[in-house]
């Protein structure tokens, strides 16, 4: 057994519990599988051994208490952890000085959809809190976020039904293709940002 397998397999053992660990870790940026989890989650109910409510909940509720987590890690060292360590990540004090005037324009956005993004959605709160983000906004625009994925997966999932398992199947086939787009997308959205920036005048 894989330890994607693994993991997975703690919703249906141990059912919101499992739920709630694998979303919770995720948001604050343990590698676990929150977005399967939540799918995996839903399918359940659609067979009845899960209440449909009960899994939205649950995942919302973990969802914003992980990112929460975060961003005070991020708030109370982060920063000084990220200029310290971040050029081992590629995360210069430079381009985490660019960061902080991005999350500073756009950053209630960006939380919103982070949560849709991986590694965003693993990152997010930790980035919010090591930027000064004001926890109140903070946790306004994750919520939303959190709420919005949480609904459109958990609705993947009921409507999935019968087929859950193989969709989990195609999500593990998968997993490693969404993750080079998303950071693909990250790269070409960092390259645009910066030609933006270089060619605005002074």
């Amino acid at each position: 057994m894989s330890a994607l397998d693994f993991l997975t397999s703690l919703v249906p053992h141990y059912g919101y519990l499992g739920l709630a660990l694998l979303v919770g870790v995720e948001s604050f940026g343990v590698p676990a599988p929150g977005e399967t989890a939540v799918i995996l989650g839903a399918g359940y109910a659609s067979h009845g051994q899960l209440a449909i409510v009960g899994v939205a909940v649950t995942a919302f509720l973990a969802a914003v208490t992980g990112d929460s987590i975060g961003y005070l890690i991020g708030r109370t060292g982060g920063r000084r952890l990220i200029l310290r360590y971040g050029h081992y990540l590629r995360l210069t004090p430079e381009r985490f000085a660019r960061l902080e005037a991005v999350m500073s324009r756009h950053g209630p956005k960006l939380v919103s959809v982070a949560r849709f993004v991986e590694g965003l959605r693993q990152f997010n709160g930790l980035i919010a809190g090591a930027t000064g983000m004001p926890w109140r906004r903070f946790v306004v625009y994750n919520a939303l976020g959190a709420a919005a994925w949480v609904g459109v997966w958990a609705t993947a999932g009921y409507l999935a039904g019968a087929h859950i398992r193989a969709v989990v199947a195609d999500l593990h086939r998968f997993q490693w293709y969404v993750l080079a787009a998303a950071a693909l997308a990250a790269l070409a959205f960092a390259g645009w940002w910066q030609a933006r920036r270089t060619a605005r005048p002074s």
